[in-house]
């Protein structure tokens, strides 16, 4: 579907997919900061910016980096206005009440502990999975 897209985007890890079907080889990439290993595995360069645009290719971080996406593509289709009015009307305005929302911001101590939970989540996931099976 790519070769046919406007624009072929992803929220979160959902770049892993792009690049799992090949679509982000060698191609800078936003996924969530805990699968920029897997991303690079799959053929992408992972990129630490919120949204990342290459050509056609849209990709954004974390979930809440979606509607910045969102914004920024409405911008390039429709102009500043009417995404500037699209962020009014949805009153996203962001104040978050700490300033930790990326690794590089955060620091090793609380990255390394959400790394264990995630990969603690992970392991539990693949389990139930297994015996599934």
């Amino acid at each position: 579907m790519h070769e046919h897209t406007t624009f072929t985007t992803s929220v979160c890890t959902g770049s892993l997919l792009l690049a799992a079907a090949g679509i982000l080889d060698g191609v800078d990439a936003a996924t969530h900061w805990a699968q920029r290993g897997l991303l690079a595995e799959l053929g992408a360069r992972p990129a630490s910016e919120r949204v990342v645009t290459r050509g056609k290719i849209v990709t954004a971080a974390g979930v809440s980096a979606g509607i910045d996406m969102a914004l920024a593509l409405v911008a390039r289709l429709h102009g500043d206005e009417v995404a500037k009015a699209i962020q009014l009307g949805i009153e996203y305005d962001p104040q978050p009440p700490f300033d930790c929302g990326s690794p590089e911001k955060a620091g090793p101590g609380l990255t390394a502990l959400l790394r264990a939970r995630i990969a603690e989540h992970d392991a539990a996931r693949s389990e139930v999975l297994t015996t599934r099976g």
